[in-house]
């Protein structure tokens, strides 16, 4: 077998191959063959899938300065070296089912990186830096011990396919709903209770997964026409009959578990007169819209900082009128058993809830149309 390998590695150097493969050849330390000299400088693709590999060598940069995709699925790896930041060409990373408990920060240095998978691992977190992968399409981190994801996710502009299944997460960061290019979501078999107002706004994002997240109850409204997987949702307590759709019951208190914390307010069609509070934070918003600069003319005391993050980050936006709410929601019920898609979702007590901005809107939302 070594000298197989070293046959491989010669012949890769001596006819400069752009493409390697060393899958499957019970390797417990990454080959020094590919590190002598001056490595392998034209190589772009190295596949070293299902070997015993434990960790990565600090200086393959230097030695595979041209490496474009690199292939570590099934291996022991239990830390990835700070510097794969050095990997500046680097596009595709896939270290799935490996031992990962830890991603260094240096990971958020892969400028160029567009695919990065890393199911079936051991974290219990992402770094910050993961937010500094622009032009991250594509992020698998499904069967990890992941409690949450990082709030700067959302600076992943590029991102279109997101992957969390079977994790420990309870809510999704609604900054998510500002990756305007994101096609896919799939966060099934988690701990979720509430998904964020917005999600589904986006045109873009066509495919939402939350199955199996058994305390989830409510769907925003947006989702009704995208493509949604729901089945094992809300089955911790069984459905209720009665008119849900028009004042606030068990089943909407049920629906609402989990609201952020910055809802002082739930309104329902009675209520006429919209809070002090949600009005200025909407003009503040809508100065900060359409002139950003206008803002910074405000004394810096004019807000805490909770309030200021919100006015960049509002709760969502109406689902009737877009207008974006900060304090108040007026919430409606649609069960999913009364609408079109009862016969889609059998396994299911979920509702869709649109997320207004006034009892007015309330009153003349049409979950249809």
């Amino acid at each position: 077998m070594a000298t197989e390998l070293h046959e491989t590695i010669f012949m890769a150097k001596q006819e400069r191959h752009k493409n390697l493969f060393l899958n499957y050849k019970n390797l417990n330390i990454f080959p020094v063959e590919l590190l002598k000299d001056e490595g392998l400088q034209f190589l772009e693709r190295l596949y070293m899938k299902r070997n015993s590999l434990t960790t990565l060598p600090d200086n393959l940069a230097q030695k595979l300065p041209n490496l474009i995709e690199l292939y570590l699925h099934s291996n022991n790896i239990v830390i990835i070296p700070e510097a794969i930041g050095n990997l500046a060409r680097l596009q595709s990373l896939d270290l799935s089912n490996n031992a990962l408990q830890l991603l260094c920060p240096e990971i958020g240095r892969l400028r160029s990186l567009r695919h990065l998978r890393l199911s079936n691992n051991q974290l219990k977190c992402l770094p910050p830096e993961i937010g500094d992968l622009h032009e991250l399409e594509t992020l698998d981190v499904s069967m990890n011990q992941l409690m949450s994801l990082p709030d700067r996710l959302h600076r992943c502009v590029s991102l279109q396919n997101l992957t969390a299944d079977h994790n420990l997460l309870s809510h999704v960061p609604r900054q998510l709903c500002w990756l305007h290019r994101l096609n896919q979501l799939s966060m099934a078999a988690n701990r979720l209770t509430f998904l964020p107002l917005d999600l589904g706004r986006s045109r873009e994002l066509q495919f939402v997964f939350v199955d199996n997240n058994v305390d989830l109850k409510g769907l925003p409204s947006y989702l009704y026409n995208k493509v949604i997987g729901c089945s094992g949702c809300g089955v911790s307590s069984p459905g209720l009959d009665g008119d849900l759709g028009e004042v606030p019951g068990e089943a909407l208190t049920e629906a609402l578990v989990g609201l952020p914390a910055e809802v002082k307010v739930v309104g329902s069609e009675s209520d006429n007169v919209v809070p002090l509070e949600e009005l200025t934070m909407r003009t503040l918003h809508r100065i900060h819209h359409h002139s950003p600069t206008d803002l910074n003319l405000l004394p810096p005391i004019t807000l805490p900082k909770s309030l200021l993050d919100l006015l960049q980050f509002p709760l969502g936006h109406c689902h009737r009128c877009s207008q974006a709410m900060f304090t108040i929601i007026y919430p409606k019920l649609f069960p999913l058993r009364d609408t079109a898609l009862a016969g889609v979702h059998r396994r299911t007590t979920v509702s869709f809830v649109a997320y207004c901005c006034s009892s007015h809107c309330l009153r003349t939302f049409d979950l249809q149309g």
